[in-house]
């Protein structure tokens, strides 16, 4: 894959789109072939680091205790204190609420304990938990401004129970050569986790959120 390809293929989606009334995403689908998933490391599960954001903004959550709840309340879209646990514990509604509204999740690393006891099950299921491997366990006295703002250009890529990845890269609005860069940088970085890299990558397409696939490989 190369960037005209990339290109191209943006060129074409844009083209054979219908206009509607909201802004479409544009996804990279990456179909993968002689992987067992059954074995560990042939899985895929690592934080994509992209140059620029999907064009949406990106919903961060934290949960904090009283030493860092005003830096949370600052930077975060939605702040969880503590002290108010119990209320999701009882309310399970609310708490897959809360996992359904955010793509991301903080946590001051002391109260990590109670974090995984409250939210642990809504958010293991759904692959949000917190996750130190892309800075989003902090110290209680932590900059959460540069970790935020990181969090916008970063994509969760897993394939552990089956051979495909869908990721939004994008919205039909921005420039093609940045969409073109998200796809790049995003795939690169797949082919890097693989067991045979290229050789485990069957095709890729981008698509619309109401569009047909377009092939990319």
């Amino acid at each position: 894959m190369n960037k005209k390809e990339v290109l191209d293929a943006l060129k074409n989606l844009k083209k054979d789109s219908k206009e509607r009334k909201f802004k479409q995403s544009i996804d990279l689908i990456v179909n993968f072939k002689d992987l067992d998933l059954k074995k560990p490391d042939h899985q895929v599960e690592f934080f994509a680091n992209m140059h620029h954001d999907r064009g949406k903004k990106v919903k961060v959550c934290a949960f904090a205790a009283a030493e860092l709840a005003d830096e949370a309340k600052k930077n975060c879209d939605t702040v969880i204190l503590q002290d108010d646990f119990n209320a999701y514990k009882k309310e399970p509604k609310k708490a897959k609420k809360l996992a359904n509204e955010h793509d991301f999740f903080i946590a001051q690393a002391n109260i990590m304990p109670q974090v995984a006891g409250t939210f642990g099950r809504v958010l293991g299921v759904r692959g949000k938990m917190p996750n130190p491997k892309a800075g989003m366990i902090v110290p209680p006295k932590a900059t959460l401004a540069p970790i935020v703002k990181r969090l916008q250009n970063t994509l969760k890529i897993s394939a552990k129970k089956d051979p495909i990845v869908q990721v939004r890269i994008g919205i039909e609005e921005q420039a093609d050569d940045i969409i073109a860069d998200n796809v790049m940088t995003v795939y690169d970085q797949i082919i890097h986790h693989l067991p045979r890299e290229r050789h485990n990558i069957k095709n890729a397409y981008l698509k619309l959120t109401m569009g047909k696939p377009i092939k990319l490989m």
